[in-house]
Parts: structure tokens; C-alpha cells; sequence
């Protein structure tokens, strides 16, 4: 079974790029970046990898999609309360993304989120622990 995640998506400008994911507060694997690729790190098993457009295309046979019409992916990262989600948002914003929508309070489940610069979809989650682990029992 796998053990670790690597998200791997085009980006414009890497080293713009970077800043805006430091500005949110992510690190970045010195082993793994260079000037076509930077590894960010989003926790001990989840890694980013922000590659430019040129790189990513060598690694499929289909056209990139521009992110800023068309969504590719939606990439979903929980928090550890409301607070920190709009925190993280505001963020994002302030570093140059944007919101694409309204937060959205489920009452179990509270999400917001941004795109970077590229358009991607980052969807910020906090859910209540005793709610999840109740929509989770058969």
C-alpha cells in the first residue's frame, strides 16, 4: 500500500510560485528542487511538486490545461480548526491568489478555499473529529 503522496502540478513561474506557497508557510525540500522543480512540503507523508510547464509536459502525453478555465484538480487539505482554514485563506490571498467561493459551514464540516497563482484549486477543510469518525461507522 502506498506510504506517501506526491501531488505533482504545471506551474508559470516556479520561482513565484514558491514564494507565494512559503508565504503560506509550506517548506521545501532542498534535495528535490532546482530551477524547474521545487518539492513542497505539506506534511511527514504529503508532498507538492511544483514543477514549470516544460517539465510537466515531459512527463505526459496529453495537453496541459490552463488551470485559470478549467478545473484539473482539486487538491483538498484539512485543518485543525475554522480559524486556521480563514487564516490560511486570507493568506493566499493577501500573497496574490484568489477565492473562487463563499466559505461553507456543513456544521460537521467547515470549508474555504483559494486558487494559487495558476489557478489550481486548493480546498481547505476543518471537520469535527467526533462528526467524522460518526459518518464513518456503518
Amino acid at each position: 500500500m502506498a506510504k506517501q503522496i506526491f501531488v505533482n502540478l504545471p506551474v508559470k513561474d516556479l520561482k513565484k510560485s514558491i514564494a507565494f506557497f512559503a508565504s503560506l508557510g509550506y517548506s521545501f525540500e532542498p534535495r528535490f528542487t532546482d530551477d524547474s522543480a521545487a518539492c513542497m512540503i505539506v506534511s511527514e507523508d504529503i508532498y507538492v511538486m511544483l514543477l514549470t510547464r516544460e517539465l510537466f509536459k515531459t512527463f505526459t502525453p496529453k495537453e496541459l490545461c490552463d488551470a485559470t478555465k478549467y478545473t484539473e484538480v482539486l487538491v483538498s487539505i484539512s485543518c485543525e480548526s475554522k480559524e486556521q482554514v480563514d487564516d490560511l485563506v486570507r493568506k493566499a490571498i493577501t500573497a496574490g491568489g484568489s477565492t473562487y467561493n463563499e466559505p461553507k459551514d456543513y456544521g460537521f464540516m467547515y470549508t474555504h478555499g483559494y486558487q494559487d497563482l495558476d489557478g489550481h484549486i486548493w480546498e481547505i477543510v476543518y471537520m469535527l473529529q467526533e462528526n467524522a469518525e460518526a459518518k464513518t461507522k456503518p
